[in-house]
């Protein structure tokens, strides 16, 4: 740490509380963060570790509305799910919060009002969609049309999900409300905007000049985006869910979620110590590093930073370490297509796996670039790596300590000069060790670490205490302590990493507390020491518990290539009224016979409450006349007479085509009288 700090504020992103987590965002914030934080208590340093779930925003009311619950609902819900998942992997947040607190509904509103006394904000009156049928603007995401560039029918306002085309809700061919399916009109709003290009010429400074440290992957977004010229940006929109503007003629409008999420940090300080959470954040001998996603660093190195430099209390961040994208074999991690691996899910499919999976993400970390997840990589490192090297040697230097020391820490005699090698061997690794924690090269720490139990490996196996049992139990004696030294090491090592087995390791010695200070010394055990029973610190993961989890991807790509191809897309959406129109009855078959010279075609006598009707449907393919005659099925009534094969038809029979094309009758669960409504 910077020797002009005396403390440190970690966050790590919000995430957003319309769905669980999975492991691109373990890899990618919140397992670095916590390995970070870690190291910082074992230094005994002040630091806070801060998150909490980011609430607001339209993508929760659309899921809302979908499912016919409030936003609230599903903010609950996912909230606790999130939350869980993070204690169940050992995120060792001081408090993970949530935007929709009392307290965070106060901070962020002071925070908008105090900008807004300063005169920080211009005020602009725009034109936007307004659906008039249900009196509320609409925001990009629900309003819909055809895309300019590719045609696709089903276009977003603000991206066309065929073509992936950022779009302006005015691109759209034909937009409608998602809402009501009216056609929407322009109409005039007001809103405020933050003048990002007014802090353009401090943010080139700060960054370009003065944090060139920072990573790579960063600093080049940030460059990039100071290049191309910063706009201002809209801080409030017309929405019934979020925090309300704090100001008078703001009615029926809410601070923007992209200015109301990272003032969650904020007020989740502030929830966590009411009294001094102004130190954490104003203090100029506070620090503060974020910790985020490559898709956040807009937001944390230039928007919110101009945000805190417009209000002038607030320190800046000192580095924001963000990480690139995980991919999951070989392709990108998408919810929406549920091509991930769920954390809650893991857990119930490998229990007890926590550090696995914390050690197996951390060793492939997307720290300048993409990186993958395979399963297979998954079990050759917990196999290889976990059980081989670190869960090995733990085991061997414990097991011949308590078959030839009943368990207890033996006197080292005269050290060889292999010993002394080995000691100074793994001391050197600290100095790394530190240097890459410090500089956020996780990847490269954990190597460190794995280093020390690869050293104790080779000692053993180059000493052979084993043999010298014989003949030299004071020989053995030396080489044990030496390797229970390592051990002890490793309990230390690997706190920040693997905090479950490193808890191990220190139960295994018996070893109550650790601290960084301890990391390096050959005395952190005592002669005399008792150990407890050894145990095996990892398992090794079989073919069939690998084959499991790759099945149920290959399930899943299964099923979303049958949604691509078998399903038919989304037809316009239409109004209430014009589903009035169609009037859908019960009817009994009376008779079906097959169309001649047509394989297709079944003609259909049904009796429809008021007399018989015919009816020539395409389903010869998949019913044989005779298992329809007798069977009720659903029909609509007034569709326009057709002729089919010289057959006039008056009507239609409604099915539903399954998974393999087949179809199923759409029928009533128990016989109605003929001529029932369908409602």
């Amino acid at each position: 740490m910077n020797h002009s700090f005396k403390r440190t504020t970690v966050t790590a992103a919000l995430p957003y509380a319309n769905g669980p987590v999975h492991i691109g965002h373990l890899a990618g914030v919140y397992i670095p963060a916590d390995i970070y934080v870690r190291y910082l208590r074992l230094k005994g340093e002040e630091v806070i570790f801060v998150s909490g779930s980011d609430e607001h925003g339209v993508p929760i009311t659309i899921k809302a509305r979908n499912e016919g619950v409030t936003p609230q609902d599903i903010v609950d819900r996912y909230h606790y799910i999130i939350k869980k998942s993070f204690e169940d992997f050992g995120i060792s947040f001081d408090i993970y919060s949530r935007t929709t607190s009392d307290t965070h509904r106060e901070v962020a509103s002071d925070f908008f009002r105090t900008l807004y006394e300063k005169g920080e904000f211009i005020e602009k009156t725009s034109e936007q969609y307004y659906d008039e049928e249900v009196k509320q603007f609409l925001a990009d995401r629900y309003i819909t049309g055809t895309c300019p560039h590719c045609k696709n029918e089903k276009a977003y306002g603000d991206q066309c999900e065929a073509c992936g085309t950022s779009l302006n809700p005015t691109d759209l061919i034909d937009p409608k409300s998602a809402i009501s399916g009216s056609i929407p009109v322009m109409k005039e709003t007001k809103h405020w905007y933050l003048p990002l290009d007014k802090h353009e010429a401090f943010l080139k400074k700060w960054i370009l000049e003065d944090h060139k440290e920072w990573k790579p992957n960063v600093y080049g977004q940030c460059k990039s985006w100071l290049d191309m010229g910063l706009q201002p940006r809209a801080v409030s929109r017309d929405l019934d869910w979020g925090i309300p503007v704090p100001v008078e003629g703001a009615e029926g409008k809410v601070l923007y979620v992209w200015f109301d999420a990272p003032i969650g940090y904020i007020s989740n300080t502030k929830e966590l110590l009411p009294d001094t959470w102004e130190t954490w954040w104003k203090d100029k001998e506070s620090r503060i590093v974020h910790f985020i996603g490559k898709d956040n660093i807009v937001f944390h190195c230039i928007v919110f930073p101009s945000m805190l430099k417009a209000h002038g209390d607030y320190q800046l961040p000192d580095n924001v370490p963000a990480n690139e994208f995980l991919n999951l074999e070989g392709d990108k991690i998408s919810t929406s297509r549920n091509w991930a691996v769920w954390l809650h899910e893991y857990l119930e499919d490998l229990p007890g796996k926590q550090d696995v999976l914390r050690y197996v993400l951390t060793a492939n970390a997307p720290e300048t670039k993409d990186n993958d997840f395979t399963w297979k990589d998954f079990q050759a490192r917990n196999n290889n790596e976990l059980v081989a090297i670190l869960g090995n040697f733990i085991n061997r230097a414990l097991v011949l300590t308590h078959k030839y020391f009943e368990g207890k820490v033996p006197q080292t005699g005269q050290l060889t000069k292999y010993d002394t090698q080995t000691i100074n061997e793994f001391i050197s690794i600290k100095g790394e060790l530190e240097r890459n924690l410090d500089n956020f090269h996780f990847r490269e720490a954990l190597k460190d670490s794995m280093n020390l139990a690869r050293i104790g490996n080779k000692y053993l196996a180059d000493t052979e205490p084993w043999k010298l049992a014989k003949t030299d139990m004071e020989r053995v004696g030396s080489i044990l302590n030496v390797s229970l030294q390592i051990v002890a090491n490793l309990g230390i090592a690997f706190e920040p990493f693997l905090p479950f087995s490193a808890q191990k390791i220190r139960n295994f010695i018996n070893l109550e507390s650790c601290n960084w200070e301890d990391l390096g010394k050959i005395t952190v055990l005592s002669a005399e020491h008792q150990l407890s029973s050894p145990e095996l610190l990892f398992e090794k993961i079989e073919d069939e518990v690998i084959n499991i989890q790759i099945q149920k991807l290959l399930d899943t790509k299964k099923a979303n290539e049958f949604n691509n191809e078998k399903v038919s897309p989304q037809k316009e959406i239409i109004t209430f009224d014009d589903f009035a129109k169609l009037d859908i009855r019960v009817g009994t078959v009376l008779e079906c016979i097959k169309v001649p010279k047509a394989d297709k075609l079944l003609k259909l006598t049904i009796e429809d409450g008021f007399g018989k009707r015919t009816i020539v449907s395409g389903i010869a393919q998949y019913f044989k006349p005779e298992e329809l005659v007798g069977k009720q099925v659903c029909f609509v009534a007034n569709l326009a007479p057709r002729k089919l094969k010289g057959i006039e038809s008056q009507g239609m029979i409604l099915s539903a085509e399954n998974q393999d094309g087949s179809l199923v009758l759409i029928q009533p669960e128990t016989n109605v009288v003929n001529g029932s409504e369908v409602k």
